[in-house]
């Protein structure tokens, strides 16, 4: 540590010690208002940084690999992630104390002489007021540090669904979620290339499959980050597994080599990405808080802040298989997470898109990977294809790498159609575990896809029990039942069969004779038992007007611009 007035360089040397030698090397006394709080002593000894004195650096300002933000009048913190070391700078005037952390995280820390109270910042967002930023990185950490009971944390989030947040608030329990863990950084000459895409989740939703590929073949970086499956929608990571071999578990350096060689990976969320989303994540859920708008928001932005992303693309979705079934709803969401992604420094923009359908004619984990290639060697179905290009081409547009959202939307098509998309896909598969034989025979014009992936033991097809249009397939029942066969999860962490799952053989809009085929569900075990049947039959909407139009209506209903 050192002392002086106001100087615009740092010098860092870094020194091993334990934690009852570590006020060797600090003022004495301490300057106020600061004391010295050291907890978890049982893991990685602390490291102390010796810095030169520096001028603090401004709010926003982006310094070394970590992002600055404000605290209160006299406090900024400087988070810090790269290889070796992370870790947080307090300031206070001109004085600097510096504690970096080195693999395994022991938690020295400054905080304020005056501990906060949980149960009265619990009372105080019961109450309606509203949480200063120095509150809310109070309440994070201790969820980080595991220094608040889980019954206060459930409280809280009680509070939050309550009474809500406004921006600034969901700004800043965004930020402090970000940082609670590891900032991935980037190399230099990939500024402006680093994007992304979220989904809010439906069914058969496979977008990301090809999308990831094709923005790779238009030259940007996406290190997408996603998510399992639960409840009635699907997970990217539980596709891609269905491939053998496919690993979803990569270091921040093997994503970073991907990257480099290939342009894109998909990969799960690792130990040190946000740590408290991870607890409030699943305290949410056992608490009924899951809707609440400033949550959903910390939860998906504090993920894709941690990725240091140039721009980004929200796919939110509204419908009957959708977590918002009407529109308006969707679109405060939208607005809320473009809102706090903005805040957090990357360019957001967000899309609203239909979920009543699936997407595509295939769900269901190892048959959508199929469908997914069909996409990449242009044989997608329409609605998979178009979105996909809108979504590719409204974040080209966004990130300015294309002038138009229709030359965007060009460019991906063009990725697509010349095979480029399809040559970075195998070259992830690769990079990603899987052998050199199986990515190409998947990546093959002529494949026989289930020599590669494993077909279910047993199909049955139902027939239409009457004759007309199909007004409606219904996703959410669809998806309901092959739940039950096994395609998906009830509680986090469980088993499921990558080979269940459905084709559609009819679309919206398209004509039918009582007895045509309309489906055929590939199962095992647990089988495929009349009441099931029954109920499936109540997803097919048989009638007599004419509603072909709807199979030509553009998947995304409107978009929202980054603010």
């Amino acid at each position: 540590m050192a002392t002086s007035k106001c100087l615009t360089q740092i010098r860092v040397r870094v020194r091993a010690v334990k934690p009852q030698t570590l006020a060797r090397w600090l003022p004495k006394p301490l300057p106020s208002p600061w004391t010295l709080v050291c907890t978890r002593q049982d893991l990685a000894l602390p490291v102390l940084v010796e810095a030169a004195d520096l001028a603090p650096p401004s709010e926003g300002e982006v310094w070394g690999r970590g992002f600055v933000h404000s605290l209160g009048p006299k406090y900024r913190r400087f988070a810090v992630s790269h290889k070796e070391h992370s870790g947080t700078i307090a300031w206070m005037g001109c004085q600097s104390l510096t504690m970096h952390k080195s693999y395994k995280v022991n938690h020295v820390f400054l905080d304020m002489d005056n501990p906060v109270s949980f149960p009265d910042l619990i009372r105080k967002k019961r109450n309606g007021e509203r949480f200063t930023p120095e509150e809310i990185r109070t309440f994070v950490l201790a969820v980080k540090d595991k220094t608040i009971q889980e019954s206060q944390i459930g409280a809280m989030l009680m509070a939050i669904w309550q009474k809500g947040m406004v921006a600034e608030e969901t700004l800043a329990l965004t930020r402090e979620m970000m940082l609670s863990g590891e900032v991935m950084s980037w190399r230099k000459e990939w500024t402006g290339l680093v994007v992304d895409k979220h989904s809010t989740g439906g069914v058969g939703d496979k977008v990301s499959i090809p999308l990831a590929p094709a923005l790779a073949a238009c030259g940007c970086k996406v290190p997408m980050i996603s998510g399992r499956g639960l409840a009635h929608t699907g997970g990217t990571l539980d596709k891609l597994e269905s491939i053998p071999g496919f690993n979803i578990q990569q270091s921040v350096k093997q994503v970073e080599q991907i990257l480099e060689d290939v342009g894109c990976c998909i990969v799960g969320q690792t130990e040190n990405l946000v740590p408290a989303d991870k607890v409030l994540y699943a305290l949410r859920d056992a608490t009924a808080t899951v809707d609440s708008l400033p949550l959903i928001a910390g939860s998906i932005i504090s993920k894709k802040g941690a990725e240091s992303l140039s721009a980004l693309v929200l796919d939110v979705k509204y419908g009957k298989a959708a977590l918002y079934k009407d529109m308006g709803s969707a679109r405060e969401l939208a607005q809320w997470l473009v809102t706090v992604g903005n805040g957090l420094g990357i360019r957001t923009g967000a899309a609203l898109s239909r979920m009543d359908s699936p997407i595509g004619r295939c769900v269901g984990n190892s048959l959508e990977v199929i469908e997914s290639l069909e996409c990449l060697k242009g044989h997608g179905p329409p609605d998979l294809q178009d979105l996909v290009t809108s979504l590719g081409g409204y974040l080209l547009w966004i990130n300015e790498k294309a002038a138009t959202m229709d030359s965007g939307k060009q460019e991906i098509s063009r990725a697509l159609e010349s095979g480029a998309a399809l040559r970075k896909f195998q070259a992830m598969l690769q990079a990603q575990g899987v052998s050199s034989e199986n990515a190409r025979s998947l990546c093959s014009t002529d494949c026989d896809y289930f020599q590669v992936l494993r077909r279910a033991h047993s199909q049955v097809e139902l027939e239409a029990h009457a004759e007309g249009t199909v007004l409606e397939v219904n996703g959410m029942i669809l998806a309901e039942v092959l739940h039950k066969l096994g395609a998906g999860r009830t509680k986090a962490g469980a088993p499921i069969n990558h080979s269940v799952g459905a084709e559609l053989l009819v679309t919206v809009g398209k004509q039918v004779k009582k007895g045509d085929v309309w489906v055929r569900i590939h199962y095992e075990t647990p089988v495929l038992n009349a009441e099931l049947q029954a109920y499936l039959q109540g997803a097919l909407v048989i009638g007599s007007s004419d509603h072909e139009h709807m199979n030509g209506l553009p998947m995304v209903s409107e978009f929202i611009l980054p603010k």
